[in-house]
């Protein structure tokens, strides 16, 4: 007799999907995008922004009056683009393309313009609106900007496996160099209608589903949701979605060469007056090493570093959706990190939570108590 060995098993979300469950993935999706390009906002002070950045370990690509992009080590394109507005908000993700004819396939089928995106970027975009109305641009062609020199990694004596004799180990304490953009996590009030217009627009797969203690009956809250390139192994997440009060961004992420550069590049912010929101610890879905920072405008951001990589054969785990199932080890979750930490973000979030279960959408009373149960468990 043959047995099948789950590969999932010991990833903590170990458990798989009952009978009738989301399946994680659409059937026929239009396109299968490949990775997320880079991700827009609007900021009113640019100069302050860049300062930020550039102790957080971005490098600047471009500079202009109203405008300042963003970009890690790696080759292709920014990972940041930050235009000047009259307030600090989240304007959309961009995601990249297999090619110029995928983009006109999603045109097609959606019944939207290609439209060209401005030299500084070059190529083309298709820009669709998500159920939450959010943009999300679907790019191709666009200009590749040159690997940066790269760190050369540090030797590690680990165990007993000696690489390093006659020699120190003293990492800098310096802008920790971003790599690249890892993930973008958004709040959703109608999650499921969310999650499918992904899977099935972009052709996105779940890695991992969260579902509120003792309401897995209603259905998951929570997914974390990468890209197929096949056998190609691609992030654990690429976006990852939660069910709440308001559609709004949550943070986004940033990949940092090691753990000693996460580590360092924090202190080197703390050296500057910035706040750290949570970290340092590792994470359970993904398994990142993480490290979150508030930026002056109060966008969270992460460090991380060492996280999963998935092909298109692993089904979606599923587990509860917990504050303590958070992380493996490191501190608590914040206050800050979760949303409640009193202050004007607490507020703004509880006028959300007034307003939602008003309104005709997944974020009903029983899914509140869940919430509740969750961030306290």
């Amino acid at each position: 007799m043959i047995e099948h060995h789950d590969p999932h098993t010991g990833l903590h979300s170990e458990q798989g999907a009952l009978p009738g469950e989301h399946p994680g993935r659409a059937r026929n999706p239009t396109v299968k995008v490949h990775d997320l390009a880079w991700l827009e906002f609007q900021k009113p002070d640019l100069d302050r922004a860049e300062a930020f950045a550039r102790a957080f370990g971005f490098t600047t690509a471009l500079r202009t009056a109203d405008e300042v992009h963003l970009r890690g080590a790696d080759a292709g394109s920014p990972c940041v683009l930050i235009r000047r507005g009259p307030r600090s908000r989240f304007l959309g993700p961009a995601f990249r393309a297999a090619d110029g004819q995928d983009v006109l396939r999603l045109a097609e089928a959606t019944g939207r313009t290609i439209t060209r995106l401005p030299e500084s970027l070059g190529g083309v975009t298709v820009d669709l609106t998500d159920p939450n109305g959010t943009r999300v641009r679907v790019v191709a062609d666009t200009h590749e900007l040159p690997a940066l020199p790269a760190r050369q990694p540090p030797a590690f004596n680990v165990g007993h496996d000696v690489t390093r004799v006659n020699a120190t180990q003293r990492p800098p304490r310096e802008p920790a160099g971003v790599q690249r953009l890892g993930h973008v996590v958004l709040q959703t009030t109608k999650y499921v209608a969310t999650l499918d217009w992904y899977l099935e627009h972009l052709g996105l797969i779940v890695s991992d589903f969260l579902y509120q203690p003792g309401q897995r009956e209603r259905g998951p809250v929570m997914s974390f949701i990468r890209c197929d390139r096949g056998s190609t192994p691609t992030d654990h997440h690429t976006l990852a979605m939660t069910l709440g009060p308001a559609n709004r961004y949550v943070h986004s992420a940033y990949q940092v060469p090691d753990l000693d550069s996460l580590a360092a590049g924090g202190e080197h912010l703390l050296d500057r007056g910035y706040r750290r929101s949570w970290g340092i610890g590792r994470h359970i879905q993904g398994s990142q090493i993480f490290d979150y920072w508030r930026d002056p405008d109060g966008f969270l951001v992460e460090h991380f570093t060492d996280g999963d990589l998935f092909d298109c054969t692993l089904e979606p785990g599923w587990a509860p959706m917990t504050a303590s199932g958070l992380a493996q080890w490191g501190p608590p979750a914040t206050t800050d990190f979760l949303g409640v930490k009193p202050g004007r973000e607490a507020l703004r979030e509880l006028r959300a939570v007034v307003g939602a279960l008003r309104a005709d959408n997944e974020f009903d009373l029983h899914r509140l108590r869940g919430l509740m149960k969750a961030v306290t468990s």
